[in-house]
């Protein structure tokens, strides 16, 4: 098991100052191609679930409409229409994600941990705190990210990310890390908002996300 929260938080902040210097200039890039493609904000802010449950704001580079509706993204009736130009390519490179790294930088996000739930997923929220992950602060990859994303029920989610909080040590990190890395090079496990249908398990709740 990892040594200590201090341990962890040591190898995230340095983890991430690294990352955000060797990607400044790619995020740069993307933020702009994001501003002149549509309109609307560079960064989508979502309330999100961190650790014991206080809430914290999560941003992401937007990749749909500020005018999407703020439900599930597989309960759009023409998800396409809601997906900006350049966002599907974020989604489909996980380029969306990297505003996050600013979220591990000031505290409220390790770079691993289990996903953070919106502020209205109760039934994650529930199962999550009687699991004992609330404890646990929430990270951009995880256990269960590696092992089905949002395609999976919320109990296997949630017993995967019992099974993180039982293993977790600097060495299983590494190996998350490692894999999601693989995985986001080949594109595994990425579904496009257009892609999902109505009898998928229920994804991110969203709006402009």
């Amino acid at each position: 098991m990892i040594d200590s929260k201090a341990t962890k938080r040591l190898f995230d902040l340095l983890a991430a100052v690294a990352l955000l210097s060797v990607l400044a200039v790619p995020m740069l890039v993307v933020a702009l191609v994001v501003k002149l493609t549509s309109r609307g904000p560079v960064l989508y802010w979502s309330q999100r679930v961190g650790r014991d449950n206080v809430l914290f704001p999560m941003p992401k580079f937007r990749s749909m409409r500020t005018d999407a509706p703020e439900v599930a993204t597989h309960l759009l009736s023409d998800s396409r229409a809601w997906i900006t130009p350049f966002g599907r390519f974020l989604r489909n490179t996980s380029l969306d994600e990297l505003p996050q790294l600013w979220s591990v930088l000031v505290g409220h996000m390790s770079l691993v941990g289990p996903r953070p739930a919106l502020h209205n997923q109760e039934d994650l929220v529930a199962l999550r705190t009687e699991a004992g992950v609330h404890t646990l602060a929430p990270g951009i990859t995880g256990w269960a990210q590696l092992n089905g994303r949002d395609e999976i029920p919320i109990p296997q989610k949630v017993s995967l990310d019992a099974e993180y909080l039982v293993r977790r040590s600097f060495g299983f990190d590494f190996y998350i890390l490692l894999l999601t890395a693989v995985k986001v090079l080949r594109r595994d496990g990425v579904r496009q908002a257009d892609t999902v249908d109505a009898s998928s398990p229920p994804a991110e709740t969203r709006r402009a996300a």
